[in-house]
């Protein structure tokens, strides 16, 4: 059994990672963490979250920095869902051991550190970690992950559905170069994490464009697609999900079944994307580690439009992690997850 624990509970993403890891065949749970300030600390997981009341022996533990170092000696693995200034710090610890770590936040997911610090509003003090992590997007790059040495950054929810949909096409070279792709990718209010907020609210949230041409998750997704987007989030009044639709131009000798083909090469062997007859539905993938995608081409017009769900604790953090996990360990990508 590999010998895994959580870092950062106490949040809608911990609870996904506790949940799948406790029924993991393969991974056995050994402890979970909150920060040292924790009105959660010392708390059984199921008072946290009702869900995981079946999970009894597990009880949240208080860790600070001084006790990270030690952390990477007893486990195998390591599924880091903090801040991102936290993880920042935090990974670079953990580097001096041997331990897997699977960091859910975007600390280390960007290569340029200029672009961090503009983005991420403090300057990376790691450097020389980025050039060693692996990028967690698993149906892209199962290779990279399966021979990752030490650190995986998981992809974001937005840049997940994001690149899954713009990637076949602009690795098949079919992307008009004249065009920027257009983004308007929909959150569900889990997208917030769980810390009241009066901006995330239930009562307070209808649908609301934000982080307009500013969100941190721009650059992410630009250096992954490989092209540049303009990527415009929105907040929307239901829990758990996004639907991302991209519109992108395609060059003038591209045909449908260049489309087609590029999509179904990309993903017919891939088990957690689904490619769907007609545009998915949030619901359909809420609660499950699917990417369902659908495209519709325009052939007068040259473009496309392509539309992703998933859901964004799971496809979009904790799934997925659990899904690279089980590449770099030897298992079954879907092991744990279906």
């Amino acid at each position: 059994m590999i010998k895994t624990c959580v870092m950062g509970a106490s949040g809608y993403t911990g609870a996904e990672l506790i949940k799948h890891l406790h029924a993991h065949p393969h991974f056995s749970l050994e402890a979970c963490f909150v920060s040292s300030n924790s009105a959660d600390a010392n708390k059984a997981i199921g008072e946290i979250h009702r869900e995981l009341g079946h999970i009894s022996k597990l009880v949240t533990q208080s860790l600070s920095s001084e006790g990270v170092f030690e952390i990477g000696q007893q486990y195998d693995a390591v599924f880091m869902a903090l801040p991102h200034e936290v993880s920042h710090d935090w990974v670079s610890i953990l580097m001096q051991s041997k331990v897997m770590i699977f960091d859910l936040s975007g600390a280390f997911r960007l290569s340029d550190s200029a672009v961090f610090e503009s983005y991420y509003g403090f300057k990376h003090q790691h450097v020389e970690l980025l050039s060693q992590r692996v990028y967690g997007l698993a149906e892209w790059y199962e290779g990279e992950i399966k021979d990752a040495q030490q650190l995986i950054a998981v992809p974001g929810c937005y840049p997940t559905a994001s690149i899954l949909s713009l990637k076949p096409l602009m690795d098949n070279g079919l992307l008009s170069q004249d065009h920027i792709p257009v983004i308007n990718a929909v959150s569900g209010v889990s997208g917030a994490g769980r810390k009241a907020s009066m901006t995330t609210s239930f009562f307070e949230v209808s649908l609301q464009a934000y982080g307009v041409l500013s969100h941190r998750h721009t650059p992410e997704i630009e250096e992954f697609a490989q092209t540049k987007v303009i990527f415009t989030p929105h907040l929307g009044a239901f829990k758990r999900g996004i639907l991302a639709t991209t519109t992108a131009f395609v060059n003038d000798s591209v045909s449908e079944q260049d489309i087609s083909s590029a999509f179904v090469s990309a993903y017919a062997s891939k088990a957690l994307v689904r490619l769907v007859d007609t545009s998915p539905k949030v619901d359909q993938v809420a609660h499950t580690p699917f990417c369902d995608i659908h495209w519709t081409y325009d052939e007068q017009k040259r473009s496309v439009v392509i539309c992703a769900a998933i859901d964004n604790l799971l496809k979009g953090a904790a799934s997925q992690a659990i899904q690279c996990a089980n590449i770099r360990f030897g298992f079954p990508q879907t092991e744990g997850l279906l």
